[in-house]
């Protein structure tokens, strides 16, 4: 089986997009952000601190006529005691002048999106203080003027979208918590019961008044036991079509996935009930009436897709006539599988649609209704698709190495803007036509950040056990010399169905590339079986098979960078995060040729994990069986029943708020560690889910483990008063 020939075959993937810089100016944003504790120590090299200094990207918005470009900017805060993040809207024109921040203040923005026709820019924000409200929808007008708020819900707005015509804003809204809640709360009887009481996510409208600035008050359009997902406009303004699953636990979203519809009031008509509402409430004089009055559900429910697969993404063609969705088919798929398929809007068979990856994002439907764009990982790149409504050929809009993200059309489909970034380039935004991709760089994000020699990163493939063709990414040390053995890193990708993509390597993150590129070592970052990005029988490839053909890919591409000549065979390392982390413990049980290893949130008992993570059906899905059907399979897999082969020092870090690979897991690895005597330490960030969020911990993640690396090479001093064995 070759696994990856078939998707990474095609030319178009294999050009390199221009990048026009004949602009009247770009966008420079360093001027803007404020210093910070940590500085990288010289400019001259590759440290966590300079990495930090490369803000992330997102939430591009195009306006409907494709002039105007919006886009969120993250920056780190780092002073004294605070350690978060600030998001704010910046602007800039589509030829990459009129640069400008558009918000502003202690509050983050984010999810901007121009109005139907052009004159709003809206986002949601905090900004109005803190409580119970948290985000709701605020605008700026594009003339020029301060920001009004658009909604006043009682909870915090989730997903929003403008309706086709501007004049009401349809958004998700958790259920909030009720008087009898609020009370317990403060009296400390807020007792927890676990899968029971769900808040369900659920479908608001409020009309809006371009000459009021009062924020408007939503109506609700359903109500009931299930929870909402996401959702699309119908072009006529009458009708949203949204999924939904029957409660908002994380687990539930790989069981469970319907599509319905739901009837919408017109502006005058919210304005109706909302009047009636009030009349009531006066001739009631009962508070309590009133309040349940203003939770009626108003919208009308029909089912428009069930069954036993999964659901999800529904896209409504300009025309009316038709409804995309991504669907697993007839049955749930635990492992990961998103096909997308066209149905008629008023119910109908469905139409599968065919993609490379069978994993695909939808971006939209082009604006004759005739083709589906989407977004899709092919290999190690990302980029986005075209595949014919009826079923045709697909073609590719973007090519080239790298990675394209954050994609956003005009009205008409058009035009895209996108971000796009390469290993050796960091993400900066573009558009293109989406009929004849010529991308024009608008932004030049990091003009000002320092960018010091990098190692230079190659994208190489070997052969592994029963013939699986298997792609990595190498980076090499800075200043990398022809014929040089250096110590080499062999990073595990998390999923298992993650991927390795070619992203910019300086960036932050839990793992810093660069920063152990400066400091000598090789870094090999392969795709084994298991990982998306190179179709469906790839991905499945390790169903029942954790540990033993992945591990086979992992170490084939660890003696083919040796072959290269690059790798030093007695300076091997190791680390990885959550399934990375497992391949971590796992690979540490079967040979001794790493000299140290750094598990991350790994998870080396996969009885335990099934009982206590929040994605137990994951987990079981791809073992086959549930553990007490079958014990010695679970245990087959699990490091932690092959302990007594470890010798190589192993450094256990893991976040204490973990959900996802519970902090246990860490804990029970590093205990058996220890009691057998390897060396071994573990590190605990506190506040700490599923990697770090705080970026001083963000920052820390790759200095201890390059100094565990170091002391067990033997080319760093241990400190004193260091316990680790």
């Amino acid at each position: 089986m070759s696994g990856s020939r078939n998707i990474l075959s095609q030319p178009f993937l294999l050009r390199t997009p221009r990048r026009v810089f004949a602009l009247t100016a770009v966008l420079v944003l360093t001027a803007s952000f404020g210093a910070h504790e940590a500085r990288a120590q010289a400019d001259d090299a590759w440290t966590p601190a300079l990495s930090m200094q490369y803000r992330a990207v997102s939430g591009t918005a195009i306006s409907p006529d494709g002039s105007r470009i919006a886009f969120v900017v993250r920056e780190p805060l780092m002073e004294g005691p605070q350690s978060e993040y600030l998001s704010h809207i910046w602007m800039t024109d589509a030829d990459g002048t009129r640069a400008a921040q558009w918000t502003r203040g202690e509050a983050s923005a984010g999810s901007p999106r121009f109005s139907p026709d052009g004159a709003w820019l809206s986002f949601t924000s905090g900004r109005d203080g803190e409580g119970e409200a948290g985000s709701q929808v605020w605008a700026l007008p594009m003339g020029g003027g301060e920001a009004r708020q658009l909604t006043q819900a009682e909870g915090s707005v989730g997903g929003y979208r403008w309706s086709p015509d501007g004049t009401r804003i349809a958004f998700l809204m958790r259920d909030p918590p009720t008087a009898e809640e609020k009370k317990a709360r403060e009296e400390k009887r807020d007792v927890i019961l676990v899968d029971r009481d769900y808040k369900f996510s659920h479908l608001y409208v409020a009309a809006i008044d371009p000459d009021s600035d009062e924020p408007a008050t939503p109506v609700r359009l359903t109500a009931g036991d299930f929870h909402i997902t996401g959702f699309s406009w119908a072009p006529d303004g009458a009708r949203i079509v949204f999924a939904h699953q029957v409660d908002p636990r994380i687990n539930t979203g790989r069981l469970s996935g319907d599509l319905s519809t739901t009837t919408v009031p017109d502006a005058a008509g919210i304005g109706d009930i909302l009047a009636a509402r009030e009349a009531e409430g006066d001739e009631d004089g009962d508070s309590a009436e009133g309040a349940d009055a203003d939770s009626a559900a108003v919208g009308e429910v029909a089912l428009l897709v069930g069954g036993a697969g999964i659901e999800g993404s529904p896209h409504w063609s300009p025309d009316g006539a038709w409804i995309a969705y991504v669907s697993t088919g007839d049955q749930p798929e635990p492992i990961g599988l998103g096909d997308v398929y066209v149905m008629p809007a008023g119910g109908g068979e469905a139409r599968r649609l065919d993609t490379p990856n069978r994993s695909a994002f939808v971006l939209g439907w082009s604006g004759d209704s005739s083709e589906l764009l989407l977004l899709e990982s092919l290999g190690t790149r990302r980029h986005v698709l075209a595949v014919p409504a009826d079923g045709g050929e697909m073609r590719f809009i973007s090519y080239g190495d790298g990675v394209i993200g954050s994609v956003a059309l005009t009205g008409d489909a058009s035009r895209m803007a996108f971000t796009w970034q390469t290993p050796e380039e960091p993400w900066d935004v573009f558009v293109s036509p989406t009929n004849g991709y010529s991308p024009q760089q608008v932004t030049d994000l990091h003009a000002g950040v320092p960018r010091p020699e990098m190692g230079r990163t190659q994208l190489v493939s070997w052969t592994s056990t029963e013939g699986f063709e298997i792609e990595g990414l190498l980076t090499y040390p800075v200043g990398y010399e022809e014929g040089e053995r250096v110590p080499l890193i062999l990073n595990v990708h998390g999923g298992p169905a993650g991927v390795f993509s070619q992203s910019f390597t300086g960036s932050p993150a839990a793992y810093m590339l660069q920063y152990f590129a400066q400091e000598g070592f090789a870094i090999l970052r392969p795709n084994p079986r298991g990982s998306t990005g190179y179709g469906k029988d790839f991905r499945y490839a390790n169903f029942q098979d954790w540990g033993y053909g992945d591990f086979r890919d992992l170490m084939s591409g660890v003696d083919h960078v040796i072959e290269m000549g690059i790798a030093d065979p007695d300076r091997l390392l190791l680390m990885g995060w959550s399934y990375g982390g497992y391949m971590t413990s796992w690979a540490v049980t079967q040979t001794d040729r790493f000299v140290a290893a750094s598990m991350g949130a790994g998870l080396p008992n996969l009885v335990s994990m099934t009982t206590t993570t929040d994605i137990q059906d994951y987990l079981v899905g791809h073992m086959g069986v549930e553990f007490w059907e079958d014990y010695e399979r679970y245990e087959r897999h699990s490091a932690m029943y092959h302990i007594a082969n470890v010798v190589t020092p192993t450094q256990v870090i893991h976040g204490a708020e973990d959900l996802r690979v519970p902090f246990t897991q860490g804990q029970e690895f590093y205990r058996a560690l220890d009691r057998r005597g390897v060396p071994t330490e573990m590190v605990v960030y506190p506040r700490t889910p599923h990697g770090p969020r705080e970026p001083k911990f963000v920052m820390d993640v790759s200095e201890r483990i390059l100094t565990w690396f170091r002391k067990h090479l033997g080319s760093e001093a241990v400190a004193a008063g260091d316990e680790s064995r």
